[in-house]
């Protein structure tokens, strides 16, 4: 109830009051940290100095090669909770004695020693340690350094998931690691990312990768709680020896989340304090080029001419008409505004690190918006030298203001309202009440929807509490051994409000509440053994059990005909028709056991191999466990002594691994038969009966399991300056689970079943260059990656058909799953131009004759040749630059959303400019467009099969670190202010508004993507 209660509260302030709340708090901890910053004349014996005697001495820290170091601890030795840090220029500043001995050390660099003396200014070098320059990089159950992976693992640090203002952590993937595709597919604000790594797996089950969140792995919801400021690193765990250790979840790949964990464990690190705010304002990318008032009434007189009925317009009326932009009326400049905050700090035995954040961001549709509120905290305290315990917890509110855009056969859906609707008319009437489109012209269809009666009388609201936490403890009998039992807990509440007034169009009041509940409870025992001998041999080994459940709930209420709109969705009882309520309860289990062994030889050859049994309560006893092995080897062919004439060369390392990894059904009870409720009359009463569901039971289902093999190089020259990194692999995915239809004589409509094998593979190539450094510095990543894709083998060898696109004149599937052939490939008819009355004619490919289901053919392709990222990161004295390019090359969408705008003569809805300047006439026999009549009837074909490759500029971004030493406040360390751009260049032949799609590569009238402008401000203290 107190977390509940600080949420609604929260809720109430307006932003800026936060934002204020949030800058006192800061102020009085910054007047405390500078007080505690300040280093006093110690008191060190042998000390001969008069304490009273104090001396001001300033410096720079910088790396052998000129940079600047900031962030770098300045202690006083013998006094490890006295010091201060150097600000971003590798400034420092402190006030001591002249005996005092300083200690400056850095995280990757050996810690140097300086006694002051008599002198005022002391720049120090810090030599950069071998061991500290191989990257630490997590992995499952563990981290190992970068330099000793087997497996192909993609990091994302700290300051590239920050480089730019996102809404959602994931977008900072995208582009950014070899192999690994980010779509969006929606521009509504909070949107959900969709993640594929190498590829989609699975016909009927998630593709989605697995999130593991501080070691808690996530029951299928993507890190939407996290603000991007909490996140210390991802890491992409891409082939089976990286994702074996997770078994049954690890198909799609791993990410793993690392938060932010507070001081570095024996340093002694003073407390820091981050600060970030940024405003941005939001707008629609590209607009369609619609037709005007009296080209619409001259396009519908054409088509009155060509079906031989009156013309609708007079010429007269025509001329008079005006001209509305129903775009300009409901896209529009929208907020979007982002504040946090982070305090982290510790010293030898504890470290700590809490923060919290506001995210406020308004849709450019009216009525739709997302706000995040989240709070986060993690402590880690070392109670001896064998016990340490840590907790991590992370609680958000989400509000989501949904305006439905998806779908809709014509005029009524929000995006295909906004286009259809008549230019000759403007929203309101004469008497300042809402339009009704249909009525005003006797050309429209009776269900075309008024955009603004849509936006401003219907309200989809929901609101989310969401709370993830864990606890660990880790004992360590002895130097070697570690053993550590962590438990969490996954919570999510969320009340999803819809209400239609009765002023909205067609509607007497609707009503609708769904309240869902979603939790998952880990608790995990692992055990990890590290020893070396004799230098030669380095031995780590890793045994563990972990179980964790899921369930899920939900119960939804309804009603229709409501007298007064005041109350809306809150009094459900005062509906004149409720409707049947619904409820829900489903539970599963997962019980793990998992080991891993990694053993190292003269720091050349590097062995890995590890197994995980899942026993999950979905599937029946004799098929409840499934099996998951991996085995890796890598040779560091740049440790041998033939290479050692080779200095250029930094590193060689070559790689090759083999695993399964595993997906279960997300149907809770596939192998069982539970009954459904439902009202039936029996004489002339109404009763509760209870039968099967429509789909059977199998009881010999079995889990997808993917094989997969990796074959890697990475390469760097020049101490690392320039490191390359390549990858092959291979993965098959056999026993597909899909739903089979069964004959209507069983009484049953489908059941599921285990039906093919799917096959990726491809090629990743990524480069990390520093090509300047010093007071110009230059660093450069580029990445790009192949995949393909085949269907091995379905059952029976049957083709399955999906997709199902329903529209007033195209209703048919519109992909297809064929052996032989790439997955999910667009199915459709081959056009072969127009007949002698401008009718769309079809290519009869089996020569029947006539045309027909037998005469589809592969029409498209949704899967890229290639995706690729560049990202651009320059910097000069306080200067910074840094600009971000994303694309794919080689993929076809499916443009579902024109068909409405380009060919739907039947409804009255406004079209396209281009309709009416290139449409079928005898004297245009090639037009693009067929003859204007409303006998016109479109199928799923290669028209609406248009190039969907793209290179966005992402980001572009222009900072300056302002010079704070020279305003002599010891409470402030940094200080930078930025202006940047999001989406701002697209480079696409794509004709419709923006060309990223979901995954499936079909664009069913979705919500435009917006460019974005943003000023931000980041501070340190």
């Amino acid at each position: 109830m107190v977390v509940r209660l600080l949420f609604y509260l929260m809720q109430s302030f307006k932003y800026i009051s936060i934002l204020i709340a949030f800058l006192l708090v800061a102020d009085v901890l910054f007047i405390k940290l500078s007080q505690a910053q300040e280093i006093p004349t110690p008191t060190i014996p042998g000390d001969t100095t008069n304490t009273k005697t104090q001396d001001t001495i300033t410096g720079i820290v910088r790396d052998e090669q000129g940079n600047a170091l900031p962030g770098v601890s300045v202690m006083v030795k013998g006094k490890p909770n006295t010091g201060t840090t150097t600000d971003p220029n590798g400034r420092y500043k402190a006030t001591v004695g002249g005996n005092t001995i300083l200690v400056f050390s850095y995280t990757g660099y050996g810690s140097k020693e300086e006694r002051i003396g008599k002198r005022k200014e002391v720049d120090v070098v810090l030599r950069a340690e071998q061991e500290a320059l191989e990257e630490v990089v997590v992995i499952g159950y563990g981290s190992v350094k970068k330099r000793d992976l087997t497996g192909s693992v993609a990091q994302v640090k700290a300051t590239e998931i920050n480089a730019f203002p996102t809404s959602n952590a994931l977008q900072s993937l995208s582009g950014r690691a070899p192999g690994v595709q980010v779509y969006q597919g929606s521009g509504a604000p909070g949107p959900a990312m969709s993640v594929r790594i190498r590829g989609a797996n699975s016909i009927l089950g998630s593709n989605e990768p697995l999130y593991v969140v501080d070691g808690f792995p996530l029951s299928g919801s993507n890190p939407t709680i996290l603000n991007n400021a909490d996140i210390e690193s991802m890491e992409i765990l891409k082939d089976a020896s990286a994702t074996a250790i997770y078994g049954s979840r690890g198909a799609n790949g791993v990410v793993i989340i690392t938060t932010k964990q507070g001081g570095v464990e024996g340093t002694g690190s003073a407390t820091q304090v981050d600060f970030e705010a940024n405003y941005g304002i939001q707008q629609i990318r590209k607009k369609l080029d619609l037709m005007t008032g009296p080209e619409y009434a001259t396009f519908y007189n054409l088509r009155a001419a060509n079906d031989g009925v009156t013309p609708y317009f007079t010429q007269e009326q025509i001329n008079n008409l005006p001209s509305f932009d129903w775009q300009d009326f409901i896209f529009r400049s929208a907020p979007i505004k982002n504040t946090s905050l982070n305090i982290g700090g510790g010293n030898e035995r504890t470290q700590f690190s809490v923060g919290g954040s506001v995210l406020a961001q308004d849709g450019i549709i009216k009525g739709s918006d997302y706000d995040r509120y989240s709070l986060r905290g993690s402590i880690q305290h070392q109670i001896s030298d064998k016990l340490t315990v840590d907790a991590n917890a992370t609680l958000s509110r989400l509000i989501t203001g949904r305006k439905d855009s998806n779908g809709g056969a014509r005029g009524n859906s929000l995006i295909s309202s906004i286009l259809g609707a008549p230019p000759a008319l403007t929203p309101y009437d004469d008497n300042g009440g809402y339009r009704l489109l249909s009525n005003a012209f006797n050309i429209a269809a009776p269900d075309i929807i008024n955009p603004l009666n849509w936006i401003n009388e219907e309200t989809n609201k929901t609101e989310a509490n969401l709370v993830l936490a864990n606890a660990a403890v880790t004992y360590k009998p002895i130097s070697d051994i570690n053993i550590k039992l962590l438990t969490g807990i996954e919570n999510r509440d969320d009340r999803e409000n819809m209400y239609r007034t009765n002023r909205y169009q067609g509607s007497t009041g609707e009503a609708k509440i769904t309240a869902n509940n979603e939790q998952s409870r880990l608790v995990e025992l692992t055990a990890n053994y590290n020893k070396i001998w004799n230098e030669r041999h380095n031995f780590s080994a890793l045994a563990g059990v972990t179980y964790q459940d899921f369930i899920n709930s939900y119960v939804m209420g309804s009603g229709q005909g409501f007298i007064s709109n005041v109350s809306g969705w809150d009094n459900l009882g005062g509906a004149l028709v409720p409707l049947v309520p619904a409820s829900g309860y489903n539970k599963s289990t997962l019980l793990s056991y998992l080991a891993r062994v990694n053993y190292t030889l003269d720091d050349k050859y590097l062995f890995t191999v590890s197994f995980r049994a899942d026993g999950s309560s979905r599937y029946r006893t004799d098929s409840r466990w499934g099996y998951f092995p991996s085995g890796a080897f890598a040779w560091r062919v740049s440790q041998e002594n033939f290479m050692k004439d080779h200095n250029w060369i930094s590193d060689l390392k070559l790689r090759v691994s083999w695993g399964k990894t595993g997906t279960q059904i997300e149907d809770f009870y596939p192998t069982f038969n539970p009954l459904a409720g439902g009202y039936t009359v029996f004489g002339q009463d109404l009763h509760l009966a209870f039968a099967p569901e429509t789909d059977l039971p199998n009881r010999d289902l079995k889990w997808e399991t993917t094989e997969q093999i990796d074959a890697g190089l990475d390469f760097g020259v020049l101490d690392n300056r320039l490191v390359f990194t390549a990858d092959y692999y291979r993965k098959t995915t056999k026993d597909l689970l899909n739903a089979v239809p069964l004959p209507t004589s069983m009484g049953y409509a489908t059941t599921f079943q285990n039906v093919g094998q799917i096959r990726n593979s491809g090629v990743e190539l990524g480069l990390n260059a520093n090509i300047f450094k010093g007071d110009f510095k230059w660093d450069v990543t580029a990445n790009i990656a192949f995949n393909r894709s085949k269907v091995l083998k379905l059952y029976a060898g049957a083709d399955i058909f999906g997709d199902e696109l329903k529209m007033n004149v195209v209703s048919d599937s519109r992909t297809i799953l064929r052996e032989g052939l790439q997955r999910g490939l667009f199915f459709g008819y081959l056009e072969d131009g127009y007949d002698e009355k401008g009718q769309i004619k079809y290519k009869d490919l089996n020569g029947d004759g006539s045309i027909s289901n037998a005469d589809r053919t592969v029409i498209g392709n949704p899967n890229p040749d290639f995706i690729y990222g560049l990202n651009s990161s320059m910097s000069y004295k306080n200067f910074d630059f840094t600009f971000f390019i994303q694309g794919m090359t080689g993929n076809d969408i499916f443009n579902a959303s024109s068909i409405g705008s380009t060919v739907d003569y039947v409804s009255g809805l406004n079209m396209v400019r281009d309709v009416l300047n290139n449409h079928w006439t005898p004297e245009n026999p090639n037009a693009k467009y067929p003859v204007i009549s409303n006998t016109v009837n479109a199928r799923v074909s290669d028209r609406w099969i248009e190039d969907g490759s793209f290179l966005r500029l992402r980001n572009i971004q222009l900072a300056y670190n302002l010079p704070v030493e020279k305003f002599n406040l010891g409470w402030l360390k940094r200080l930078q202010v930025y202006v940047s751009g999001q989406n701002l260049l697209t480079l696409t032949n794509y004709s419709w508004y923006d060309p990223e799609m979901p995954s499936s590569g079909s664009d069913y009238l979705s919500y435009p993507i917006a460019k974005t402008y943003t000023f931000g401000v980041k501070a340190g203290f």
